[in-house]
């Protein structure tokens, strides 16, 4: 399957650099490049793109302007793009699917790529809606309470880390380390806070610096001392301490 393509920036270097980008990727096709908002949002009406790499500051409509333009059921996935980071929660509220920052950083692009990649494969088969809306969009009654997603700052560069892709989470002095897979990116904030801004239907505080996801658990092992272990599903071995042991016993009671 191909997915079409739609560039909308004022500056013809850059719509050149997405270009030569997306040329390699044989899953991905440009069928038009716009250089300021009108003209972007006539073409999204016309095309109906599966992706459109948007720039946020051009003149007439800035890239925010332009997507208010379209109703919410004809916005595709959308990529901001801008060299000022200050955009990156602006950009998440409008439902973007992602955010670069110029310039763009190889590995952080292809990042970008392949969750689009499969976002596109749900859709085809049908899996968006409201699933999307929920994950991309404010929560709302009693979920308000809870974070969904997570800014991490890199030198120059902001990700996003979904909260449903986090494995456990450390205490770091005053940041909290989040732990996906191999990877894990720093925050600045504290255990109390996360453990008060996170589901507690999913997530679970085992000890004074550690918090992690119920689904990850895969063992339970209570050593000669009475000191319990918890084993994730990829091995990770995490000490359950005393204090909180009532909080994993009270979980248990309720599987």
């Amino acid at each position: 399957m191909t997915y079409s393509v739609l560039i909308i920036d004022d500056e013809p270097l850059a719509r050149r650099g997405i270009r030569a980008r997306l040329k390699g990727l044989n899953d991905f096709s440009v069928i038009a490049d716009c250089e300021d908002g009108l003209s972007g949002a006539r073409a999204i009406r016309h095309h109906r793109p599966d992706l459109v790499f948007l720039d946020i500051e051009m003149p007439g409509l800035n890239g925010f302007e332009m997507l208010s333009h379209l109703p919410e059921q004809d916005r595709p996935l959308v990529i901001f793009l801008t060299a000022y980071d200050q955009y990156a929660l602006p950009a998440f509220e409008v439902h973007a699917f992602d955010y670069l920052l110029k310039p763009i950083d190889s590995e952080r692009f292809a990042d970008a790529i392949e969750r689009v990649r499969g976002q596109l494969k749900l859709n085809a088969a049908g899996i968006f809606g409201e699933q999307f809306k929920r994950l991309y969009s404010e929560p709302s009654g009693r979920d308000r309470q809870y974070v969904r997603r997570f800014m991490v700052r890199t030198g120059s560069r902001i990700t996003f880390v979904l909260a449903e892709e986090i494995d456990w989470i450390e205490a770091v002095g005053d940041y909290a380390s989040l732990h996906v897979g191999n990877k894990a990116s720093l925050v600045r904030r504290t255990l109390n806070s996360l453990e008060e801004s996170l589901d507690p239907e999913y997530f679970l505080r085992i000890h004074r610096s550690i918090i992690v996801r119920v689904s990850k658990i895969a063992e339970l092992r209570t050593l000669p001392n009475r000191e319990l272990r918890v084993k994730l599903a990829d091995g990770t071995d995490l000490k359950v301490s005393r204090t909180y042991r009532n909080r994993l016993d009270r979980w248990l009671s309720q599987r």
